[in-house]
């Protein structure tokens, strides 16, 4: 079998929404309009219609173009400070408010429970208005949230992206990206806000489990895999968020980013080159941050020159929610909002959402005194026009089909995918033998506070927690069977008892007494503990919920362990959103009782119950591996596997900032093993090499191993990871079976930004290796005693772990010729056959 990078050259076109011929121009260009020779990247190549459709357009028109416009917007806090960002309601019809037109409808589905099939007829119905009534007959592109699915009512809840980063399984996550696309093609949805290519730094953000990995080449090529999906189903992606937005100081929302230009062109950057290059998205976001002092949305040396000019990103930027506005609120570098738009226009961003709070009324003012130059607004506008032609809005039989008269958003095709990313995504972080279940396990009690909540199952960007959570009358719309329901469906003959234990915040330990008599009357106990889900202070976890703690919330730990201290073998389940501190889980530790196995689960979605069961009982072999590390405390971080020397253990400090179990890292019911490691030692800094290694499945179970090939530059010109992962694979092999693994891998792989910041690969010797794990063959900082000459010597003992891995032997390739400057036509995805 082959596996290869997903690939894509451009941005599909698709046919079936549009609009009229124009009607006769009553007004034309508005006479600020300024030569656009003076304005950087404006779009070349654009259709005939779009230019004639331009030249007919009044300023109002144009701008409306540029701004969307919030339906049911109604005291629902689902983005940053929406209640204080709100236009207050006038009154006005939404005739009024679009007869210039309108160019995006946001969220249509997604605000409140509406039933699909009704609010579909109803956009149709709007859509032919905007048509027929307007001037120009321009229908709205509507778009949506879709992280996890579709955000709306009764549309499936696909795992949280940190799961996606869990299973290393592009292919898959394409196909759940095709699946969503289908749907909201189906409900007249063009445009989702999704996938999030930020790489997590810190886990202490909220947003982290909204995030792929802390590897850019994993959360690169499972990225560009989900924006092939959904665009092959004829809906355009949108990349978060541009650029930087993960490395916020502290790990704080929205909080200042100070990284260097080298760490945002190696690290940040890639995934978002990955996905325009290689995906042809059609959509960006920009990022709510400050990189040195510089909003993001206000930096036109990053969403012009950067993305479009050095990247050649030639669709659409769309303004995150406020971000236009913070401009002036949040980041104070603007006086009013008519400033913010200005710089925000200028610096790039086409479309300004939820609202036109910015681009409507203060820009037109703005252009009107003379202080802005309209050819900016022309730039915008023949994007977005262009977009809505590949959309096919601007046909004339666009939404002249009837609407659907029947939906089914969580299909078995659904539900199918959902199972198999969920089960994939779980991670065994340990286990002295208790599982699989046995079938003499007879009595099991299933314990905690995410046992029996499918809230728990789903995450931050999921309709249930983001809306629903508003609107407490409302059922979730679609099956979700709990840990507790799946585990008893799944073992219909076992006696199953349950208790809550304790909430997932709080002090209470109430329960404790309840929980712990059911667990030391069973034979084994199943304690399921986590996150709840949310925004801004709603939940653990989440956009707004930063944390200053990695230990699990409330007094969760207290309950594992008081139930641990019973002699009943515990499975700890861990339901989150981030990674936490699990050492006291994981680490032998003196006079505590632990857990006999513990899984790792990422918000698994609406089949996540049934995937854990599936896992506990032995029907599902685990093949999860850890997306991220797991961290040793808040103090430690910031940490990424991807560290030099320094970034790691050594004498000269008193701190370890190693994690409890590294990136990459996870169990199985079987075992593995590496051997007979070949590379071809020469090639070019240009070129390409060879990796073949034989995987052996060494156990009485069939099993999928992920193989990871991992690198290093050991002397360069600046300093390297002493690790880092060049490609991987997904091998699924029977009991005893061996089969040959080739990585074939572009030399770029080992690229990096030089001293004078244009992105090389240098000549001389690099090392690659097999390995189970980042830290399964590791370089540690030297003797600092033999190189000080003992001055320099650490008094403090660290923790010598022995984690479960293996691994290769090294071996070294040589990179011959000139240093290579890399290029857009550089290949940047490793492909693996065997």
């Amino acid at each position: 079998m082959t596996s290869t990078a997903p690939a894509k050259d451009a941005a599909p076109t698709q046919t079936g929404a549009a609009a009229p011929s124009p009607q006769p121009a009553s007004g034309g260009q508005n006479a600020n309009h300024v030569s656009n020779t003076t304005i950087p990247a404006y779009p070349t190549g654009v259709s005939a219609r779009v230019q004639e459709l331009l030249g007919r357009m009044t300023l109002e028109e144009k701008v409306a173009q540029l701004a969307g416009y919030w339906l049911d917007q109604g005291g629902e806090v689902v983005a940053p400070m929406a209640d204080e960002m709100s236009t207050a309601k006038d009154g006005r019809s939404l005739a009024d408010i679009t007869k210039d037109g309108i160019g995006h409808y946001t969220r249509v589905y997604g605000t409140r429970p509406v039933e699909p099939v009704e609010r579909a007829a109803w956009l149709w119905q709007e859509q032919r208005r905007l048509k027929r009534e307007t001037r120009l007959g321009i229908p709205a592109l509507v778009h949506e949230e879709c992280l996890t699915g579709l955000a709306a009512w009764k549309a499936a809840t696909f795992p949280t992206p940190l799961a996606w980063g869990a299973s290393f399984d592009p292919e898959l996550v394409a196909e759940m990206g095709e699946a969503i696309g289908e749907s909201m093609r189906q409900l007249g949805i063009h445009q989702g806000l999704s996938p999030v290519v930020d790489v997590i730094r810190d886990p202490r953000w909220g947003r982290v489990d909204e995030c792929i990995a802390e590897d850019p080449y994993v959360v690169g090529t499972i990225g560009t895999a989900y924006v092939r999906g959904l665009q092959d189903a004829g809906v355009h992606a949108t990349l978060k968020h541009f650029l930087g937005y993960s490395n916020s100081r502290a790990g704080r929302n929205h909080a200042p980013v100070h990284a260097g230009p080298r760490e945002v062109a190696d690290i940040f950057l890639p995934p978002f080159e990955m996905a325009i290059r290689d995906g042809g998205v059609a959509s960006v976001m920009n990022s709510y941050t400050e990189i040195d002092g510089v909003p993001v949305a206000a930096d036109d040396s990053l969403l012009t020159t950067l993305l479009r000019e050095q990247l050649g990103f030639d669709g659409v930027v769309v303004a995150d929610y406020f971000a236009v506005g913070f401009l002036e609120t949040m980041h104070a570098v603007a006086a009013d909002r008519g400033e913010a738009a200005a710089l925000a226009l200028k610096a790039g961003i086409d479309v300004e959402l939820p609202t036109g709070d910015a681009y409507l009324g203060p820009l037109i003012e703005r252009i009107r005194s003379g202080e802005f130059d309209e050819a900016y607004v022309d730039r915008a506008v023949l994007r977005v026009l262009r977009q809505k032609e590949q959309l096919g809005l601007l046909e004339a039989e666009a939404f002249e089909d009837e609407p659907p008269a029947a939906v089914d958003l969580d299909s078995p095709k659904h539900r199918a995918i959902a199972h198999r990313l969920a089960a994939e995504s779980i991670i065994l972080l340990a286990n002295d033998g208790v599982l699989p279940l046995a079938a003499e396990a007879r009595r099991i009690a299933v314990i905690g506070p995410n046992a029996d909540r499918s809230d728990a199952l789903q995450g931050c960007y999921s309709f249930a927690n983001h809306v629903l959570a508003h609107h407490p009358g409302y059922e979730t719309g679609f099956e979700i069977p709990t840990v507790a329901e799946a585990l008893a469906e799944a073992l219909p003959d076992t006696e199953i008892s349950y208790a809550h234990g304790c909430e997932v915040e709080g002090d209470d330990r109430t329960g404790f007494d309840e929980a712990a008599a059911l667990v030391a009357d069973a034979d084994v106990a199943v304690v399921v503990v986590g996150d709840q889900a949310g925004l801004f202070g709603r939940g653990t976890v989440g956009e707004g919920n930063d944390v200053e703690s990695l230990e699990l919330p409330g007094v969760q730990r207290e309950l594992v362990e008081h139930l641990a201290a019973t002699g009943t073998p515990v499975i700890a389940v861990l339901l989150t959103g981030r990674p936490y501190d699990l050492a006291w889980a994981l680490d032998p530790q003196e006079n505590a009782a632990r857990p006999a196995a513990v899984l790792q689960a990422f918000f698994p979605g609406e089949e996540g119950g049934r995937a854990i069961a599936s896992v506990l009982t032995g029907a599902t072999n685990p093949s999860g591996r850890l997306p991220v590390s797991l961290p040793r405390s808040a103090g430690a971080q910031p940490y990424s596997y991807l560290r030099p020397i320094l970034g790691g253990p050594s004498d000269v400090t008193s701190t370890d900032s190693t994690p409890v179990r590294p990136f990459g890292f996870g169990l199985s019911y079987t075992s593995f093993t590496y051997a007979d490691l070949e590379v071809e030692g020469t090639t070019t800094t240009d070129g390409r090499f060879a990796v073949t290694v034989t995987v052996t499945n060494t156990g009485e179970r069939q099993g999928t191993d992920v193989v990871q090939l991992y690198g290093r530059d050991p002397v360069a010109s600046v300093t390297r990871p002493v690790a880092q992962l060049l490609g991987y694979a997904r091998v699924v092999l029977e009991p005893g079976e061996s089969r040959r693994v080739t990585f074939d891998v572009p030399v770029q792989r080992f690229a990096f930004t030089a001293r004078d910041m244009r992105r090389v690969v240098e000549p001389g010797e690099v090392e690659v290796w097999v390995a189970s794990h980042a830290e399964a063959v590791l370089v540690h900082a030297a003797d600092t005693q033999d190189s000080t000459g003992g001055a320099i010597v650490n008094e403090r003992n660290r923790d010598a772990r022995q984690i479960p891995g293996a691994a290769t032997p090294r071996a070294t390739v040589v990179l011959t010729g000139a240093t290579h400057a890399v290029g857009p036509g550089d290949p940047r995805m490793v492909t693996a056959t065997w």
